[in-house]
Order: structure tokens, then sequence, then C-alpha cells
């Protein structure tokens, strides 16, 4: 059976990614270069951008849209995000049920535990005293069950790409990002362990309303009174359901309705917008990846009580 055409499109965008870094495809007459920062066009053979200054042959805008492309789709993070979400709650339910859990109904919502412990389970003990801070990012990959991550999934793939679309790509991994790790840390200041990805979902929906605040028209009014009655609804289930985590929820949303205040709710306009843009995308991508890091360092560590 035949591929669907935009798969077809992203094995060809890969086939030529992978010619080109091993150094190999059919001889190609030169063309001019679009630079990736401000779009302007460059000749054949420059190594920097004649408008802006930036280096054609490796910067952080320039990588950063070669990763884009190779993902495809017009939401990378976003669909970057699910990925990273679906495959740690994978990693997760392997490792619960070689401990002999994840059956029966459990695998909906009961997995926590050592598993979820040790892949890096927001623990207030673990961050405070053992100065754990990784857990603050990790922990927003992981999920307690196929309807927790279910859930989330269905709001990320919702409200995800609009936000993605208005920052960008970079900054909206570093909204991601940072609206996460704040929702996380204000439920372990109050003692709670938690997952999910519902801190950084916050966050997106605190960033929306807070565009709101900052566009008139009746269109704008209609979507922020929507908002603001899923955000009531949220927290009224909090708390009226056990287990779920209404400190990290409001930490995520405060952060992400103080950074839509902050930021301007637009994409870069110009090559110096565009660096800053994409060196915070990158500045998180660090953070995400060293946190993964020391999580992996740190899998087999002791368990609180346990030494």
């Amino acid at each position: 059976m035949a591929l669907p055409y935009r798969w077809q499109w992203r094995v060809e965008k890969w086939k030529t990614a992978m010619r080109g870094f091993f150094g190999g495809g059919e001889q190609q007459q030169p063309r001019p270069k679009i630079c990736p920062a401000c779009g302007a066009l460059v000749g054949i053979k420059a190594t920097r951008c004649h408008e802006c200054g930036t280096s054609l042959r490796f910067s952080l805008v320039a990588l950063s849209k070669g990763l884009s492309e190779l993902i495809g789709g017009n939401a990378p993070v976003t669909t970057a995000m699910l990925v990273a979400n679906i495959l740690m709650f994978g990693l997760s339910l392997v490792r619960t049920m070689s401990l002999g859990g994840g059956g029966g109904l459990s695998i909906l919502w009961g997995m926590g535990g050592e598993p979820l412990y040790r892949l890096g389970e927001s623990f207030p003990w673990g961050i405070f005293y053992r100065h754990e801070w990784w857990r603050l990012v990790t922990a927003m990959f992981l999920h307690g069950g196929l309807i927790h991550i279910g859930f989330n999934m269905m709001v990320l793939m919702d409200v995800g790409p609009v936000v993605e679309e208005v920052y960008g790509s970079p900054r909206y991994f570093f909204l991601y990002v940072i609206t996460g790790m704040s929702g996380f840390a204000l439920s372990a200041v109050h003692g709670t362990p938690a997952v999910g990805a519902s801190t950084a979902l916050m966050g997106l929906i605190g960033l929306m309303i807070a565009i709101t605040t900052k566009r008139g028209g009746m269109a704008m009014r209609e979507l922020r009174s929507r908002l603001v009655s899923w955000v009531v609804s949220i927290f009224v289930i909090g708390f009226l359901m056990p287990g779920i985590d209404n400190w990290g929820h409001f930490g995520g949303l405060a952060a992400g309705f103080a950074l839509g205040k902050l930021f301007a709710d637009r994409q870069p306009m110009n090559a110096t917008e565009s660096r800053m843009a994409h060196a915070l995308g990158w500045l998180a991508g660090a953070v995400v990846l060293a946190s993964f890091v020391m999580m992996i360092l740190h899998f087999r560590d002791p368990l609180p009580g346990r030494g």
C-alpha cells in the first residue's frame, strides 16, 4: 500500500538530508541560498548573510530549521513533545510490568511508585534534599496511566499547535519547558509528588489568556471567557478528585500568564529577534537533555528511606 503523500514527502526529505550528510546524492547545480534568520537571498558562495551577518555554515537558526524540516508538519515541537511523552509512558509501563505491576485497571490511572520515581517523578524530598533539580523537567514527560496521558495528549494536540504558531517553534519550546518546571516547583514546595504534562499545558493556556488580554475585539473576549471557564472546570475537578496536582496546575498557569504578558505574541520579525528566539529554544533543549542524562545517571540510586 502506498504511503500517504505527506509521508512520501517526508521520506524524501529524510533521504535528501542523509545523502547530504554523508556526501552522497546526485550532483546538482549550485543555487542561491536563503538566510535562515532574515530570509534574505544570498550568493551561491556566500558564507555569511550580507543583511544580518548570520553564518550560513553553522548557526542555531539554521540548525533549528533543519530539525524542524526533518520532523515535518506545521507544529514540529508539539509533535516532538507528543512522541517524547508516549515513549516515556512506554518505558514507565515496561518498568512497572517488570516489577509485577500494571495489571488490570491499574494501567488506566494507578501507575506510580518506584518506576515513576526512578524515571524522574517530581519528588519534593529528592529535589530539596538530594538537589535533583532535573526532576522538575523529567516529570512533565511522565504519566500515571492511560487516562492521564490520553487526556493530556489530546489537550496538547488541541492547544499546542495554536501557541506554537503564535510564538514560533523555538520560543514555544522554551515557554513549554519553563511553565512546566514552574508548575512542578510550586507543587514541590507544597510537598506534592507529581507527574504529567498538565503543568506545561496549563502554562500554554495561561499564555493564551494573556494573549487575549493584549488583543481587542469580540473574538478575543469570547476566547478568554472559554479559556477561563476551562480553567475553572479543571480546578473544580482537581478539588473533587484525589491525586490531581492543583498546585502544579496553578504554578504552570501563573507562569504562562506572566510570560504571555512579557513576550510579544508574534513570531520573530527580524534577524536579532530570530537569533534570540532560537537561543532560548536551544537553551530549553539543553536543559531537557541534561535532565534526562541526570535521570539516567541516578536511575539506580537508593530509594528514599533505603540508604
